[in-house]
């Protein structure tokens, strides 16, 4: 059994010599490593430093989650907004029995919709839906003029709801493109709006076809959450 060669290490770091033995190898004549000259070492600690901090920075400012409840009257186009929002496109819809949930990505923020149908035989359901709730969304039908005191009821009558305490409002104006649509103006004094003095709420003129007033909502969503933090 041949001994084990030893190979020498001398480092310009630092005299130290380190020896280390590598079985079955012939000596080799001694040999320098190769070190980093100090722009080279700048550069990398720079790099270094940087990935640390921008993973640091990433997990301190994550993307936000913020949970949403979209409710109205049925036909008022809570559907056609939610995937509007989702696709980018209009889908074709029937009653919703029941719920849809989708998940809206907008500025950092992940957005957990929940559509909750909105015929009259299910809107005691509403309630199951109420806890950690953030953000509330109330769609009108702006056309229909003969159900908008309807619409305040039912909204009014969530708003007393405990679980809904803590929740922002955010009314949706919607179909804003039909020529008997009642303004913003008009669904704030039909809903009693201004009578919510300790809810923080604003309302968003809307169309879901075109999606025209869908983003400023969630504008305003988003920095909801953002104070709040």
């Amino acid at each position: 059994m041949q001994p084990e060669e030893e190979e020498v290490v001398r480092s310009e770091v630092s005299p130290q010599r380190i020896k280390f033995s590598i079985p079955g190898t012939k000596p080799k004549p001694d040999s320098h490593c190769p070190h980093l000259s100090p722009p080279i070492l700048r550069k990398w600690l720079l790099v270094i430093m940087g990935n640390i901090f921008g993973n640091l920075l990433k997990s301190l400012i994550g993307k936000k989650e913020m949970r949403i409840l979209m409710v109205g009257l049925d036909a008022a186009g809570k559907t056609t907004i939610l995937y509007k929002l989702k696709l980018g496109e209009i889908v074709t819809t029937i009653p919703t029995i029941g719920f849809n949930v989708e998940t809206v990505e907008y500025k950092n923020i992940s957005f957990t919709v929940w559509d909750v149908g909105g015929q009259d035989k299910i809107r005691p359901l509403w309630r199951h839906y109420f806890q950690n709730t953030q953000g509330l969304i109330f769609v009108v039908d702006s056309n229909d003029r003969e159900r908008v005191n309807e619409a305040r009821e039912e909204l009014m009558r969530m708003l007393a709801e405990d679980e809904l305490r803590d929740a922002v409002l955010l009314v949706f104006a919607n179909k804003q493109d039909l020529p008997n649509a009642m303004n913003a103006a008009e669904i704030t004094d039909k809903l009693g709006l201004h009578s919510l003095r300790h809810r923080n709420w604003y309302i968003q003129a809307t169309c879901a076809t075109s999606g025209d007033g869908l983003y400023e909502g969630l504008d305003w969503l988003a920095n909801q959450l953002k104070n709040k933090k």
